[in-house]
Order: structure tokens, then C-alpha cells, then sequence
């Protein structure tokens, strides 16, 4: 079990922002911005790479509710950046999907 599920079953805390019966928003607890949320899919699929046509739909509403966690967080107007990482050498650390939500300052590219 990851700790992604863990907190999305309430084993370990995590400061929420969203979160729906497929999806949980929390903010980063090793943060690389001012802000920095992570959006969850509740189903584990371990890396969008071994996502699958049956996925769309989920895949969907991950970018979706990073437009909410946004909105939430007055990154709207200013901008933010939006990331998955795929694999070690991205820095994939966690065997779970997420998406990084990051913004609250000026993001520099290329990023790394």
C-alpha cells in the first residue's frame, strides 16, 4: 500500500484541499513552491505510463480538479504549472499517479 492510499484512508494525515469519492488534493508535505498540492487518484495505477484506454475518464478528472485546486487556491490569475512525473530518472518517487499542482511563484523552464 502507498503512502497515497494510506492517506487517502485517513492512516496518515495530510492537509486536504479536495477531494470526491476518485480523487484526494493534498498539499505537499516536501513542497518545491509556495504552493505545491498533489492530486491523487483514490485506484492505483502506478504510473500514467500503465494507465489504459479504461482510465480516460479518471485521467480526465485528474487535470479537471487540478482547475479546482487552483481556483481554491487563488492560482488562477497568476499562473501554475501542472506536472507528472513518470519513472526514476522524471523523479518519480511514489509508485502511485499524481499530478503536481505548483504556483504562488515565478516557475523557471526548463524545469530540473
Amino acid at each position: 500500500m502507498t503512502i497515497f492510499e494510506k492517506i487517502a484512508r485517513r492512516e496518515i494525515p495530510a492537509n486536504i484541499v479536495w477531494e470526491d469519492d476518485e480523487v484526494i488534493a493534498f498539499h505537499d508535505v516536501d513542497p518545491k513552491a509556495p504552493v505545491h498540492v498533489l492530486v491523487v487518484p483514490k485506484r492505483v495505477i502506478p504510473r500514467v505510463a500503465e494507465s489504459m484506454p479504461a482510465d480516460q475518464a479518471l485521467l480526465g478528472k485528474l487535470l479537471l480538479t487540478t482547475r479546482h485546486v487552483a481556483e481554491k487556491l487563488d492560482l488562477l490569475e497568476s499562473g501554475y504549472r501542472v506536472v507528472i512525473n513518470n519513472g526514476p530518472d522524471a523523479g518519480e518517487s511514489v509508485p502511485h499517479l499524481h499530478v503536481h499542482v505548483l504556483g504562488k511563484r515565478r516557475l523557471s523552464w526548463p524545469p530540473g
